[in-house]
Parts: C-alpha cells; sequence; structure tokens
C-alpha cells in the first residue's frame, strides 16, 4: 500500500505517533508491525486498496476549492441590510379621523366601511329634539321683536316733526309777546311825557289838577301793562322750553327703547346661529373626500362621548411606507436615497415577493426611542399585492456592500469589545458583569457552558460524544470495528 509514494510501514509509523499523541500510555508496535493482534483486518484492506491517484484529485479539487473560496472571500461583496421595527403604508396625506365635537346620543348612522364619501356628506347624526325646540322659540321671538323697531322709528319721526312744530309755534307766540310788550312801552313813554308836561303846565297854573292826575294815572296804567307783557314773555318762553324738553325727553326714550329692541333682535339672532351652529356639530360630517378607511360599530340609541373618534377618512393620494427604526441602526447609517425593500405581514414575501422603495428622508430626533423613516414605494404592476393604506410589514434598508472579511473583521471586532467587557467582569471592575463569561467556562460555573467542551470530551461526558471517537477506538469499541 503507497500514501504519497511511501510503504505500508511509513503509514503504521504515522499511525503509531498519531496514537501516542492522543492516547495516555505508548502502544506496542516494532518495526511497522503490531505485537497485539490488530482487531480492524478490513480497514486495513481498505488503506492497502487506495491509490496515489485518488488522492492527488481530492487534494486538487480541495486546492481549488480552497482557492475560489479565498477569492470569494476578499473580492465578493455582501449586501448589509438593516431591518425595522415596524412599517405601515400610508398615504401621502394623513388619514382625517372623524370626531363627535360633542357628546350626544346617535339618531341615525350612515358609516360603511370603504364606502367612497364627498366632503360635507353626513356620516353620523345625533339627536337634537332639544336645541330644535330652542330654536323655534327664538325664531317666533325675533320674528316678534323685528316689527318694534319700524313702528318706534315712526313714532319717534312724528315727535321729532311734533317738537319741531311746537318750537316753531312758541317762537311765533314770543313774537307776538314781544311786540305788544315794545307797543305797550312805547305808549307807557308818551304817557310819562305827556304827564311831565301837564306837571309843568300846572306848576305855571296853565293846567288843571284833575288833567294832570288823569295824566298819572294813565302813565301807572301803561306800566303796569307793559309788566305784564313782560311776564307773558317770560312765561311763553318757559312754557315753550318746558315743551321743547318734553318732546326731547320722548325722542330720548324712544331712541332707548329702540337701542334696546336693536339689542334683543341681535341677542335673539346670535341665539338662533349659536343655536344652529349646535345643531350642525351634532350632523357628524366627512372632513374630505375619500374613503372610509375605518368605522365604529354605532347603532342608533347609543350615546357616544365628547371626542369619541368614530372612523377615519383615508384621502386619495400616492402611498408612502413609514417606518420604525432604532436609534443605533437609523442615525447615520441611513441616508435618503438607499435602497429598500417592503415585505408585507399579510402577504408571506416567498409567495407574493417585496416591494422595492427608497429611503425619502430620515428623522434627526428621537422619539419614544424610534427613529422615523419615510420611504416612497415602487409597486411592480404584475404584483398580486393590493396596496392600500394600514398595511403593517417590516422595512429592510441596504445600508452597505462589503466583502466577506470586512465583515467576518467587524464580526471579530465586536466579539473584542465583548469580550473585553467581560474580561473586566471577571476583574472586579464592570459593573454588568455577565453570568457565564469564560472564566466561568474554565471553572465550570459558566452559565453558558456547552456540553461536549474539550475537558468533557476528555473525560467521556460530552453531549455530543460521537460512537467511534478515538477512546473507543483504543478500547476496541470503534464503530468500524
Amino acid at each position: 500500500m503507497y500514501i504519497f509514494g511511501r510503504r505500508q510501514d511509513t503509514v503504521f509509523l504515522t499511525l503509531k505517533a498519531l496514537l501516542e499523541l492522543f492516547s495516555e500510555t505508548p502502544l506496542p508496535f516494532h518495526s511497522g508491525k503490531c505485537l497485539m493482534a490488530i482487531p480492524f483486518s478490513r480497514s486495513m484492506q481498505s488503506l492497502a486498496a487506495d491509490g496515489f491517484r485518488y488522492s492527488l484529485s481530492g487534494v486538487l479539487l480541495a486546492a481549488v476549492l480552497l482557492s475560489a473560496w479565498t477569492i470569494w472571500f476578499f473580492i465578493a461583496r455582501v449586501t448589509l441590510y438593516e431591518v425595522s421595527v415596524g412599517a405601515r403604508l400610508e398615504v401621502s396625506e394623513a388619514a382625517y379621523p372623524v370626531e363627535a365635537q360633542v357628546a350626544g346620543r346617535v339618531r341615525a348612522t350612515h358609516l360603511v366601511l370603504g364606502q367612497e364619501v364627498q366632503g360635507g356628506d353626513v356620516l353620523i347624526e345625533l339627536d337634537v329634539g332639544a336645541q330644535q325646540l330652542q330654536l323655534g322659540e327664538e325664531r317666533a321671538r325675533l320674528a316678534a321683536l323685528t316689527s318694534q323697531p319700524a313702528e318706534l322709528r315712526n313714532e319717534l319721526k312724528a315727535e321729532e316733526a311734533a317738537k319741531n312744530e311746537d318750537q316753531q309755534a312758541g317762537r311765533i307766540a314770543l313774537d307776538q309777546a314781544r311786540a305788544r310788550y315794545r307797543e305797550a312801552e312805547a305808549s307807557a313813554q308818551l304817557r310819562v311825557q305827556e304827564a311831565q308836561r301837564l306837571e309843568f303846565l300846572y306848576a305855571r297854573a296853565a293846567a288843571a289838577e284833575l288833567e294832570l292826575l288823569r295824566a298819572k294815572a294813565e302813565v301807572r296804567k301803561n306800566r303796569e301793562a307793559a309788566d305784564a307783557l313782560r311776564l307773558e314773555i317770560s312765561r311763553l318762553e318757559r312754557d315753550v322750553q318746558m315743551r321743547v324738553n318734553d318732546r326731547q325727553t320722548r325722542l330720548q326714550r324712544l331712541k332707548l327703547y329702540i337701542t334696546q329692541l336693536e339689542g334683543q333682535i341681535a341677542v335673539t339672532r346670535t341665539t338662533i346661529e349659536r343655536l344652529e351652529y349646535e345643531i350642525e356639530r351634532r350632523y357628524i360630517r366627512a372632513p374630505v373626500a375619500g374613503r372610509l378607511g375605518e368605522v365604529a360599530a354605532l347603532q342608533v340609541g347609543t350615546w357616544v362621548r365628547e371626542g369619541a373618534r368614530l372612523g377615519a377618512v383615508v384621502p386619495p393620494g400616492t402611498l408612502k411606507v413609514m417606518a420604525d427604526f432604532l436609534p443605533s441602526a437609523a442615525i447615520g447609517r441611513i441616508q435618503a436615497g438607499q435602497p429598500a425593500r417592503l415585505r408585507l405581514e399579510a402577504f408571506p414575501w416567498t409567495q407574493y415577493g417585496a416591494i422595492s422603495a427608497t429611503v425619502v428622508s430620515v428623522a434627526s430626533e428621537v422619539r419614544d426611542g424610534r427613529v422615523r423613516v419615510e420611504l416612497t414605494t415602487h409597486p411592480n404592476s404584475a404584483s398580486l399585492i393590493p396596496l392600500q393604506h394600514g398595511l403593517p410589514g417590516t422595512v429592510e434598508v441596504e445600508v452597505d456592500h462589503v466583502s466577506p472579511v470586512m465583515l467576518v473583521l467587524r464580526t471579530a471586532g465586536q466579539l473584542l469589545a465583548v469580550s473585553g467587557t467581560s474580561r473586566d467582569a471577571q476583574d472586579g471592575r464592570g459593573a454588568d458583569r455577565v453570568p457565564g463569561t469564560s472564566r466561568d467556562a474554565q471553572d465550570g460555573r459558566g452559565a453558558d457552558r456547552v456540553p461536549g467542551t474539550w475537558s468533557n470530551f476528555q473525560e467521556g461526558r460530552g453531549a455530543d460524544r460521537v460512537p467511534g471517537t478515538w477512546r473507543d477506538f483504543q478500547n476496541g469499541r470503534g464503530a468500524d470495528r
């Protein structure tokens, strides 16, 4: 038998060296022959039948495979992906919620999941009976109040006209009284002059005493008449002023009443508008045109609290992907323009495939321990996936292309970093010492001690002990005995 051009004695010497290396006692070989009986003759016959040609072919094949693997290991490129914690398909415009603005009891509902609606369509009607009754009362009050200001304005105009007439009549009466007073005053002056002349003549005995007395009496009479006319003028002035003041007071009272009525009318109209607004708020309408993507289970008579979410309208628009990543995976690694793929939970990717996407933007702030990433989809026309708002899934973003050797070096660096942390923990310097480090494994205390280690293998306790191992071979229990 030949192995790489050597004789059978060389094979025995090689086997002897290997046996002594892994065994505790030397074996009795001498000059290529075993002094004790060898119980595996068939194995020796197989070795004798072996040839150099098959061994050389195996070596060449192994060399070619090793070379190809080495080339791949250093030259090939492996794509690295960052996987999102969660993702969701959304339309470019956010869904508009349908919420109850006020609390109330449902009178009618028109919510149908998936129904196309237009902006302003009534979706839910709440009970408006009390508001309708109050609205009717306010409208009746408004109708009664509306006609009163017009009548009062007509009365106000009449009062203003009467006031003007009173003022004009008072001026005429005063003018007449003043004219009579001037006439009486002139007559009194004349009588005074006549009395003075008669007194002069009486002093010279040219006039009778009776004429003088009669003249003085006429003077006093004319003076009294003039004083009476002057008092009459004063009375007329007070009467005219009193009538004007009375007219002015009534005018002020009418204006005040009209103002109060107008205020009541304005308040009533405001109350009517408020009631109409309250009634309108109880008609829950679609905020925009779109499709009902979410509806609540409502029945007639159900009490709805204020602010309750009753549905959502999804407006038409292009779909986008909103994904959440861990900060360590997104910040500095995911950038706009990177390709990605979306796998939907409801459609297994092994059957339906994945949807290609591109990163559009990456949030710069961390919220709730996650980084928000927005992507745009590039659906395939041949895809069987019905894309719609709200489908959940996961996103895988291509972040790098490295060779296998670089990937191994990175992994080794991470392992060395973890090993350094574990060593610090063993030396009492690590606050977060992890059970099952390498030192604990050596001491037999490792929480991650793996059955079938070398020491267990030597002691024959390995969990992965394979029948026909070397110790079994020594003890004559080999599988190929």
